[in-house]
């Protein structure tokens, strides 16, 4: 089965949480289809707005989302 991750970022509401301020204004980085690739987007993305604590920069594990049951056992 193919682990598809997508990455995306956008300005938070609290640096502590992931509520997002304006989704409109999200930042989709890209869909990459194993997490070390995803992991190189994410640190690319989130070095670019590391003095930027409102930033946030997420990994989003698709796979788990598309077939949830693959991960229980």
């Amino acid at each position: 089965m193919q682990k598809l991750h997508l990455v995306m970022g956008g300005r938070v509401k609290d640096p502590q949480g992931l509520e997002f301020v304006d989704l409109k204004a999200i930042d989709m980085v890209g869909v990459y289809a194993d997490y070390a690739s995803a992991e190189d987007a994410w640190r690319s993305a989130a070095q670019r707005t590391v003095d930027d604590a409102e930033m946030r920069y997420v990994i989003v594990h698709l796979h788990r989302l598309l077939e949830p049951k693959l991960g229980e056992a």
